[in-house]
């Protein structure tokens, strides 16, 4: 499988990051992964809720310096 897309959506609160994991997915290749850095707190319940609604799977979440790192993968 090929590297994640990488989003980095650090400084910007929401929805910026949401909507920059939306056209991240759209131009990912189905089962296709983004890797989204977003440092908004809000980031830890709308992208969850989001993923959930477009039908793809956050695969894991991670925080680091103040950042919270997604990977999120397209349906397939």
């Amino acid at each position: 499988m090929s590297e994640p897309i990488l989003v980095d959506a650090r400084g910007h609160r929401c929805p910026v990051p949401t909507l920059r994991l939306r056209r991240a997915l759209e131009a990912a290749p189905a089962g296709g992964q983004v890797r989204l850095i977003a440092d908004d707190p809000l980031a830890r319940i709308d992208v969850p809720h989001f993923a959930a609604s477009i039908g793809a799977t956050v695969i894991s979440t991670t925080e680091e310096g103040g950042a919270i790192s997604f990977l999120v993968s397209k349906a397939s």
